[in-house]
């Protein structure tokens, strides 16, 4: 096991109506200012804006508003949210909504006191050296954003998405109320069981050796999103499993399942470039069409933990590690399309045509390589994408 520090200090706020709440927990932190940040109609129709809208005009903090973030949130919303705080300042950046939402108000929070453009800091030219706190209510279980220390945003120019990480832009707290989650539809609680799964397997199928408590973690999460999530899919009302897969959510992104391990987040590295160009694409839409085209590239140089995954996780018995692995990788697959969603690049209307230029830039031509346990240049990916066309 690696030499790790482990920094989590956002204050979560769990169970029924704690949004309601939201005006008390930001007075108690002594904010008087607010951007409210989130997406596009869903808070509205749900009543969530009205009651958050309330408790800070209850508690007397003033705030304005940014709107309209989408999926794979982009840069363009970024500036205009840190236009916005420079012509109007405040102390606080809340977001309500999921993944999209936390990411732009992190961004913004950064941003606000660069000089540079702040897509510097998703193209690592720059380090964020100070950012306003950010808080959160969570409408939906699946980033892990609102503990996480990551923000990933999209180039709306270049069609580049990337992310940075930074422990200044870890939530001061997230209220985790897992009744906003009941009116996620379907497809999107698939999305969610999909990301919550793929932070945890990527941070657990790693090439460092003897981590028992960190395995022990991450398998019992895991176990846990692939039961739960299930349920919630089937019965979107039932809180236990709706609840299971928001603490599952926080917990499988704030770096509690990667401790003492390598940090490679591979498939993510590959994802990005989907969901970058392809801006309908779902991040999860594309992890859960990557990640067995990159498992079955893969698997034969880490046996032993694909095996413990599918023997630990998805209870298959098969005593050779390089069977049990392999049968492991089309196990998932199966619960994948089971939860109604993609396994291959057609679904997701991409073509043959598109693999090399995707190829290429992922890997800048063939002048970089992926990180991982085993790192792929452009003949690599173009071998996964074939096994996923």
């Amino acid at each position: 096991m690696n030499d790790f520090t482990f920094y989590s200090p956002t204050k979560v706020f769990f169970g029924k109506d704690k949004e309601k709440e939201i005006g008390k927990i930001i007075t108690d932190y002594n904010y008087k200012s607010v951007l409210l940040v989130y997406g596009q109609s869903s808070i509205k129709k749900t009543g969530l804006y009205d009651k958050v809208v309330n408790s800070l005009k209850d508690n007397n903090i003033k705030f304005i508003e940014l709107s309209g973030i989408e999926p794979n949130p982009k840069l363009s919303k970024v500036k205009e949210g840190i236009a916005l705080i420079k012509e109007e300042p405040v102390e606080l950046v809340l977001a309500v909504g999921g993944g999209s939402v936390i990411d732009t108000a992190k961004a913004i929070a950064c941003g606000y006191f660069l000089e540079e453009d702040p897509w510097c800091l998703n193209a690592h030219l720059v380090t964020p050296k100070k950012a306003l706190p950010v808080g959160t209510i969570l409408t939906i279980s699946a980033a892990g954003s609102e503990l996480s220390n990551s923000c990933v945003i999209t180039n709306d120019d270049t069609k580049v998405k990337s992310g940075f990480n930074s422990d200044l832009i870890r939530p001061v707290f997230s209220v985790l109320n897992p009744e906003l989650t009941f009116t996620v539809s379907k497809y999107q609680t698939a999305c969610g069981i999909v990301d919550i799964l793929m932070h945890t397997l990527e941070r657990f199928l790693n090439d460092i050796p003897c981590q028992y408590f960190t395995d022990e973690v991450a398998i019992g999460i895991m176990r846990t999103v692939l039961e739960c999530g299930k349920v919630a899919y089937n019965d979107p009302f039932n809180y236990d499993a709706r609840a299971a897969l928001m603490l599952a959510s926080s917990y499988s992104h704030n770096g509690l399942t990667g401790l003492g391990g390598n940090f490679y987040f591979t498939v993510h590295k590959l994802e990005h470039e989907i969901s970058g160009t392809f801006d309908e694409v779902a991040h999860a839409a594309g992890l859960s069409v990557l990640y067995s085209g990159w498992a079955l590239s893969v698997y034969d140089k880490l046996p032993y933990k694909f095996a413990k995954f599918a023997r630990r996780v998805l209870d298959i018995n098969i005593s050779d590690d390089l069977e049990c692995a392999k049968e492991g990788i089309y196990v998932l697959r199966e619960y994948f399309k089971s939860i109604g969603m993609p396994v291959t690049l057609s679904e997701l209307n991409i073509k043959e045509s598109d693999h090399l230029p995707m190829a290429n830039r992922i890997t800048k031509n063939d002048t970089i390589l992926v990180p991982g346990f085993v790192k792929i240049d452009k003949e690599m990916v173009l071998c996964i994408f074939d096994k996923i066309k």
